[in-house]
């Protein structure tokens, strides 16, 4: 089962990695033109509506993978996907301690007020979600 999970995730993950490309910046592009890690959007010169147009085609792609990803991981059982949750948790605290440890005690103070904002609109959202819920199956009723 591991060895299905990794090889699903690496599936996901090489389009994205095979695009973005060395020594970009953070999104794969030059400052002013970042196209989510579409470096080979670049250098396109494209007009607003076709950045517009190119975002919107890019969202929905990212929606497709992100749902073909969760159909396949609502398979596993459970205690491989807790697995993995942690293992991912793990992964993240090891990163932004990492990153923590790279800035200025001020910058500290503000990464830290980012991730407790950001920590609060997942918690915004779960609730929207099951709310969200709740009117719809009261709906079906």
């Amino acid at each position: 089962m591991k060895k299905t999970l990794s090889a699903l995730l690496f599936a996901v993950a090489l389009p994205g990695l095979a695009l973005a490309g060395p020594n970009h910046g953070p999104m794969g592009g030059p400052p002013g033109r970042d196209f989510g890690g579409m470096q080979i959007l670049g250098d396109l010169d494209l007009n607003r509506d076709q950045r517009r147009e190119v975002g919107i085609l890019m969202a929905e792609q990212m929606k497709s993978r992100r749902e073909i990803t969760e159909r396949y991981l609502d398979k596993l059982p459970a205690a491989d996907r807790q697995a993995m949750e942690n293992e991912i948790k793990a992964s993240k605290d090891k990163t932004d301690a990492a990153i923590q440890a790279k800035l200025t005690p001020e910058q500290q103070k503000r990464f830290a007020e980012n991730q407790k904002r950001q920590a609060d609109r997942r918690e915004e959202w779960k609730e929207f979600q099951a709310w969200k819920a709740q009117k719809v199956s009261q709906l079906d009723r």
